[in-house]
């Protein structure tokens, strides 16, 4: 039996694990995934700006110098809070004394599920990888056909989510169509691109002032990206996408709109609209001993009443604030201790020499705010390697506007109705046999 298990291995449970191992208590982290995610460069991946191993880390390579906590590979599917046991998919039980929820978010599609098959979320490498596929795909299968009205198709991207993730997505796609493939090809021009951002809301990034939320606009449109506000997404389909009543034919449509929190919230008791279970100012799950959750999972309100909202520093502080607080009560016996929050701004990068940047009163836009989102980035990258060839492909790219990872994943083939998406050759041939985890 561990003293801790903590499911997941994000920003939260890393830390969460790496308070504990200093402090010599027997933890176990489980996770489906060998290795931890950078999700805010995520989307680079998916736009062939870097590759996938620039952005991830082997878990048990972070946490070698913690004896004394252990790792497990493998996919949870039950929690008994009464036995104090989870159960993982490979049919192995792992009892605990305390434990911590940190399993993250997945794609949420209001309701509409179906529409995953179409309009892939980003989340995982596997989604940055199939996106970035189908992405040059598009471009590959323009080239090939000789009927305009399919080419024009093909080459109209659609967008969302208005949010920080779309708002990257759309600048990044905008600029390898208009500038990495524009001498690429020679049937086409990628640089009549037309990519379309969709925001049900009044305007983008709803979390910035509308100033802010002005000038991301408008750094869009001088890119080419149309931004259409205030229509929301009724339909998505093989070749087209409904928004606001208009069917509009598209090669690529990629969902940037919503996430649900891991459904294993859902089983510690009541969820929020997102899947979010509430917890306490110490990040307890109320009317429940030694359970814990944070993160994506968590629905903790701040001094205003308002939800936490659901960023890469909301998971660290409280994961590094957990794993404190815990040590020292499983230690000393010391009470639980209440968790603050202390933001430290909201970043998003538009494209080449444009990004928003605030804190309280301070606000920052183009050349300064991108030059900061740099560093800020590259800065929160886990492993120095990782931080030397990120800055280095960055200074490459942005002197040359190349992009070294346009590949299209060698496990993904094309159908000859374009109605149907390409499915990974390991899932036609071998299934997943029963009881394995993915």
């Amino acid at each position: 039996m561990s003293d801790v298990v903590v499911i997941g291995a994000g920003f939260a449970g890393l830390e969460v694990a790496k308070g504990l191992g200093r402090a010599g208590i027997a933890t176990t982290v489980i996770d489906r995934h060998n290795h931890h995610l950078f999700q805010p460069l995520l989307y680079q991946v998916a736009t062939a700006a870097l590759s996938a191993t620039d952005v991830a880390e082997p878990i048990r390579k972070i946490l070698r110098r913690q004896k004394s906590v252990s790792v497990l590979f493998g996919e949870v599917a039950r929690i008994d809070t009464a036995a104090r046991q989870v159960h993982m998919t490979c049919g192995e039980r792992v009892s605990y004394r305390h434990l911590v929820l940190a399993s993250g978010a997945e794609h949420g599609y209001f309701g509409h599920d179906e529409w995953a098959q179409w309009a892939p979320g980003l989340k995982t490498i596997e989604d940055a990888r199939h996106i970035r596929s189908q992405l040059l795909l598009t471009f590959e299968r323009a080239e090939r056909t000789t009927d305009e009205a399919e080419r024009r198709r093909l080459l109209s991207i659609a967008i969302v989510g208005g949010g920080p993730t779309g708002v990257e997505l759309a600048g990044s796609i905008a600029e390898l169509s208009r500038y990495t493939l524009a001498s690429d090809f020679r049937s086409i021009e990628p640089t009549a691109t037309r990519i379309t951002l969709v925001e049900a809301g009044p305007r983008l990034l709803s979390g910035f002032s509308t100033d802010m939320s002005d000038y991301a606009r408008a750094r869009l449109e001088r890119l080419g990206v149309e931004v259409r506000t205030n229509e929301a997404v009724e339909d998505v389909g093989p070749t087209s996408v409904r928004i606001a009543g208009e069917d509009v034919p598209t090669g690529l449509v990629i969902w940037a709109a919503g996430v649900a929190a891991s459904p294993l919230a859902r089983q510690l008791g009541p969820t929020d609209r997102a899947g979010r279970i509430t917890v306490d100012e110490t990040l307890a799950v109320p009317g429940t001993d030694g359970l814990y959750a944070l993160g994506d999972v968590a629905h903790l309100a701040d001094a205003d009443g308002r939800p936490l909202p659901g960023l890469a520093q909301v998971a660290k502080q409280q994961g590094v604030h957990l794993g404190r607080s815990l040590a020292a009560h499983i230690t000393t016996g010391a009470a639980p201790t209440p968790f603050r929050y202390n933001g430290r701004g909201n970043t998003a990068i538009v494209g080449r020499h444009a990004a928003v940047f605030e804190q309280g009163r301070l606000k920052v836009k183009g050349w300064i705010a991108w030059f900061a989102w740099a560093v800020i980035h590259v800065y929160l990258l886990v492993g120095f390697q990782h931080r030397f060839l990120v800055s280095m492909q960055w200074l490459w790219r942005y002197l040359t506007y190349d992009r070294g990872a346009r590949l299209i994943a060698g496990d993904y083939v094309e159908t000859p109705d374009p109605a149907a998406p390409p499915a990974p050759r390991d899932r036609q041939r071998t299934p997943t046999p029963p009881g394995v985890a993915r």
